[in-house]
């Protein structure tokens, strides 16, 4: 995977679980926090900026470590990785925040069109 490939897998994740934090846990206590982007020892120079729970601030820093470790030049979707390297507990977990955010980022896109 490219620097430019890994900032992107990772600041589509961050925006993800932001808004699925956003969305399921508007009433948890909240950290604003942001972390260097380094790959493969490399820095990025980018932040990750974030205001998360901390059961949302641990799974980005997890997905992250993750994309860090990602064997794969091409790096395919996780769920068609024949290698999939997240614990259980948290693959089930970022497959509930991709897919609710997803879904909520689909729809805001279309009510945005239809309000222009």
């Amino acid at each position: 995977m490219t620097n430019k490939q890994f900032l992107e897998q990772l600041t589509t994740v961050a925006k993800f679980t932001q808004i699925y934090c956003d969305d399921h846990h508007k009433n948890e206590p909240k950290t604003i926090s942001k972390f260097k982007t380094i790959y493969k020892g490399v820095n990025l120079d980018k932040f990750i900026e974030y205001n998360l729970c901390k059961e949302c601030e641990h799974l980005l820093l997890y997905a992250n470590e993750r994309l860090q470790n990602c064997p794969h030049k091409e790096k395919p979707k996780c769920r068609k990785c024949p290698h999939i390297c997240y614990e259980k507990n948290e693959l089930k977990h970022i497959i509930k925040v991709m897919k609710s955010s997803g879904i909520k980022l689909g729809l805001s896109k279309i009510k945005s069109f239809f309000k222009s």
